[in-house]
């Protein structure tokens, strides 16, 4: 039934993009729990993972028109969410609010003997702080477990951009952690 994944996949597409409701649908139950994991990982709160995953859903019935088969559909999907991640952040910092402080605060909250959860968090903090390109390409490559070519399609660089962006991510956390 594996094989037959992809080819499901691709008729579903085919029908959602020319209109159709079920399919679309189909889709997006399919995928839902694909966007609020990439959401939750950038952004490292619930909540706003979930107004995240929703607007991605919300912009799909539009967005999947232009969706056109040569990547992966969860490639294509992980920028739309990334790009939704991005507009929430933006957003926020506009507000004078950033993710990442409700993140720090809801952090706070967890019990002491917590302590090695809290050591990766500040991790990932230390991530979500690098200048956007580096930040990228270590939640992509490190977070996500692609591979630095998979990588290098979502960013739209060279492979060996991916790795510079890495290499100089290790140098600043050193720094920092």
């Amino acid at each position: 039934m594996e094989d037959h994944a992809p080819d499901r996949e691709q008729a579903l597409l085919a029908r959602a993009r020319g209109g159709d409701a079920a399919a679309f649908e189909a889709l997006i139950i399919e995928h839902y729990p694909y966007i609020f994991r990439v959401a939750y990982r950038w952004l490292a709160h619930e909540s706003d993972a979930e107004d995240v995953t929703q607007t991605v859903c919300m912009r799909l019935p539009e967005a999947i028109r232009s969706f056109d088969g040569r990547a992966a559909f969860t490639s294509w999907l992980y920028r739309v969410t990334l790009n939704a991640v991005r507009d929430l952040q933006r957003s926020r910092q506009r507000q004078g609010r950033l993710a990442d402080a409700v993140a720090v605060l809801a952090e706070d909250c967890r019990p002491p003997e917590q302590e090695d959860a809290l050591h990766v968090a500040d991790i990932w903090r230390a991530v979500r702080a690098l200048p956007e390109k580096q930040r990228d390409a270590v939640m992509l490559v490190h977070a996500e477990g692609l591979s630095q070519a998979e990588a290098a399609r979502i960013m739209g660089c060279k492979e060996v951009t991916v790795a510079w962006h890495i290499h100089r991510a290790r140098k600043t956390l050193r720094g920092v952690l």
